[in-house]
């Protein structure tokens, strides 16, 4: 019996988290993933997961009388387009774990149907674009901190379980060019409401009481400052362990702090973001620090940098009098929906069904749904279409932006299902329909 052959592809990009770790080995036999070698098991699971399987949508799906039935490209595009031109408020949402190509179409087909256009930014680190644009930010790019960071602090974040592979290759355990001794080299901080796994290896764990970030944030600026305060304790941490935080800060050659949604989602939002980032700079006045936002999906800061340079702004924009406007909280999905002002939903590469809350899950099952998604999913057994993409990063290349905002190029290494096309395609398709049923 002839062995069958294998091609090995190597320096593939991990098509899952923002870390999107680049040196990847993909063994694949007859179109198939057999092993992946240097990935964090998530991602692992992620490759794996492209292999045909009684989960994978392999051709378009139109749902007749409560049931999915097969159906032609054109079928399936053709029931889309009428479901959106019929639209009045259709909402336009996820983009965040897809190739920049397909974001860049997605931008131009929710401005020619007057669309709201979202990402998964406005359920995660839309407060610290907020705050980006309130005051700026000290950043970097992770090779940086890699060479340089002698202090590493993680604030609201958790990447033993979220960027499993950000450890060693970025943050901690890693030798740098300056930093030849790896973690010996490195003073490691967790601050956190909650004993994590990150918090249990770190050097100097904080405990923060819930909700109260912004208070510790502005009580550690004092003390940097010089001023006495009043008090036994900030936040549930004693005022001795703030002052030993503050000398901390100040004798390090250079420091990092990385913040996650537990500085973008608890109490204060965005103001929380914001002291964190003047923090940082007024740290500057004693050694040299930076900040990082640890984005989550692989190309979520991808979307936010192609709906920036097509719109003007980031997330949450309403074409609906024919040029973006951009308000969060008004046109942010979560509150579109929970309001009912939305009539039609076009997912792409999203499963909003599985984390917004239930009365805006509620409200956009009560309308149609187009999925562009490859599994089933809580949204997608709810769809009315379903349209089945080839994985960006596996089966198509295209452009996505790691966490610090650099452009990589995400690889092919193996075939699609003959009925999946790239999200890109789907979407030009898509929006040639809608331009045909105009008649433009």
């Amino acid at each position: 019996m002839a062995q069958k052959k294998i091609t090995t592809h190597q320096d593939v990009l991990c098509p899952f988290c923002g870390t999107l770790c680049d040196d990847l080995e993909v063994d694949i036999v007859d179109n198939k993933v057999v092993e992946v070698r240097n990935s964090c098991q998530i991602g692992t699971k992620k490759f794996f997961s492209s292999n045909p399987s009684d989960h994978r949508y392999q051709k378009p799906q139109i749902k007749e009388n409560g049931s999915f039935r097969d159906a032609t490209w054109d079928e399936a595009l053709d029931k889309a387009a009428d479901i959106l031109i019929q639209a009045k408020r259709p909402l336009f949402y996820g983009f965040s774990s897809t190739e920049c190509e397909a974001q860049n179409i997605g931008v131009e087909l929710a401005e020619y149907l007057r669309a709201i256009l979202d990402n998964t930014a406005s359920v995660c680190h839309g407060p610290s674009l907020l705050a980006i644009q309130d005051v700026g930010a000290p950043l970097s790019t992770l090779g940086v901190y890699k060479n340089r960071a002698d202090l590493v602090i993680f604030w609201g974040s958790n990447p033993v379980h979220a960027h499993p592979r950000h450890l060693s290759r970025y943050s901690e355990f890693v030798r740098g060019y300056f930093r030849q001794d790896g973690r010996n080299d490195r003073y490691i901080v967790v601050v956190d409401p909650r004993n994590t796994h990150t918090a249990q290896i770190a050097d100097l764990y904080i405990k923060v009481n819930p909700n109260e970030d912004y208070e510790l944030i502005n009580a550690i600026r004092a003390v940097l400052r010089g001023a006495e305060l009043d008090a036994k304790e900030v936040s549930g941490v004693p005022m001795e362990s703030i002052k030993e935080l503050v000398e901390i800060l100040k004798k390090c050659n250079f420091g990092v702090v990385f913040f996650g949604m537990g500085l973008t989602q608890s109490l204060g939002h965005h103001r929380n973001v914001d002291s964190a980032i003047c923090l940082v700079r007024e740290l500057n006045d004693h050694t040299k620090f930076l900040l990082t936002p640890m984005r989550g999906h692989y190309n979520v800061a991808g979307a936010n940098q192609v709906f920036t340079w097509n719109t003007g702004y980031a997330y949450s924009i309403d074409f609906s009098r024919n040029y973006p406007r951009y308000n969060p909280g008004e046109f942010s999905s979560v509150d579109l929906l929970m309001k009912d002002e939305v009539d039609a939903t076009l997912i792409v590469a999203s499963d909003p069904a599985s984390n917004f809350p239930a009365g805006a899950v509620k409200n956009m099952f009560k309308h149609p749904i187009i999925a562009i998604e490859p599994h089933h999913t809580p949204t997608s057994v709810y769809a009315d279409v379903i349209l089945p993409p080839a994985f960006a990063g596996i089966e198509c290349e295209g452009t996505a932006y790691r966490m610090d905002k650099v452009p990589l190029r995400l690889r092919k290494v193996k075939d699609a299902p003959d009925d999946c096309l790239p999200d890109r395609e789907i979407l030009e398709r898509l929006l040639e329909k809608v331009k045909e049923k105009l008649g433009e």
